[in-house]
């Protein structure tokens, strides 16, 4: 597993990250039906040399950092572990907005070391950007966890290019989390820039559009699915985007591999700076997602790909119309 530095003074991370929010919550109500799998995936990811680790403590509301971290336990110097903060819910998992003041910034992350069994997170990130409050407010608030020694490095999540600016300049951001594949490719026209302009490394998560990518999706969802929901998924936009994906497949033939595989491989070509999230719950998708690495596409490749699937290539929103008001692009 190769590594490398994310942002210009961060971690040292393997080339690729692991999502966790899969195990514990979003996509079916039978989230939670295997936690043995859940921790089995997370540990084999460590095993062949994954060491970011990403959760948020929202994801099955604490569910998820409390698997993460018996995953991890006697393991934690293997480890950089990523956790988001802020968003609300309500006792039915029903979403109610988020909550970025300081003080409760300074809440979300103690509640995060206690389940999690660590004494410090190493990127610390608000999951979406709190309109009611200054995000000079939220940042100064990871900054004092930051002397305090309980967190290592100030990440930013679905944040736009003036955001970032200015939580940049009240302490050094490591990170951007954020959408990016080649269904998702707006961060193209400026976030990524002013992020290499700034030192600031990106975190990609829906590297595989939420499943999309991977070639199959077909509409059925399980209940609780928010992608039942989703307009990507839904009517005529699923229909047009199926038709998509079944270029991809074919390109992915001709370079004998998966779908998600070439998906994956393209993210990772589009420079170091950038670390896919390969998000699973299970380890035998892990390890088939995992053959992307041994995946090189050359320029010709790139240039095809990039052609067949230009910003726009796929349509609708790829969160409902509330959730949309709260991400970047």
């Amino acid at each position: 597993m190769k590594t490398h530095m994310v942002g210009k003074n961060g971690p040292v991370v393997s080339e690729v990250g692991f999502g966790a929010m899969g195990i514990s919550d979003i996509y079916a109500s039978s989230a939670r039906k295997n936690d043995a799998e859940g921790e089995a995936t997370i540990k084999q990811a460590l095993d062949v040399g994954i060491n970011l680790i990403n959760t948020g403590d929202f994801y099955g509301m604490g569910h998820n950092e409390m698997l993460v971290g018996r995953a991890i336990a006697g393991r934690r110097e293997e480890v950089v572990l990523s956790v988001k903060f802020g968003a609300l819910r309500d006792p039915k998992g029903f979403w109610l907005g988020h909550d970025c003041r300081p003080a409760a910034v300074k809440n979300f992350a103690a509640y995060s070391l206690q389940r999690l069994g660590v004494d410090h997170i190493d990127l610390y990130q608000p999951a979406r950007v709190d309109h009611d409050v200054p995000i000079e407010e939220t940042v100064g608030a990871i900054a004092q966890l930051i002397k305090e020694g309980k967190v290592r490095y100030l990440g930013l999540s679905e944040a736009n290019p003036d955001i970032i600016r200015r939580a940049h300049a009240i302490h050094p951001v490591t990170a951007l989390e954020i959408e990016y594949s080649l269904a998702t490719r707006f961060i193209e026209r400026e976030i990524l820039g002013v992020c290499r302009e700034l030192g600031i490394g990106i975190v990609a998560y829906g590297v595989l559009s939420r499943g999309l990518l991977s070639g199959k999706v077909n509409g059925k969802f399980e209940r609780g699915d928010f992608r039942a929901f989703t307009p990507r998924f839904m009517g005529d936009c699923l229909q047009y985007n199926l038709t998509q994906v079944e270029i991809l497949a074919d390109i992915a033939e001709s370079k004998g591999c998966t779908p998600a595989q070439l998906a994956i491989a393209w993210v990772l070509a589009q420079g170091d700076d950038i670390v896919p999230l390969i998000g699973t719950s299970n380890r035998k998708r892990l390890e088939e997602n995992l053959g992307a690495l041994d995946l090189r596409l050359s320029p010709a490749d790139l240039e095809a790909i990039d052609q067949a699937f230009p910003e726009g290539a796929f349509h609708g929103d790829r969160y409902p119309a509330a959730a949309m008001k709260a991400a970047a692009g």
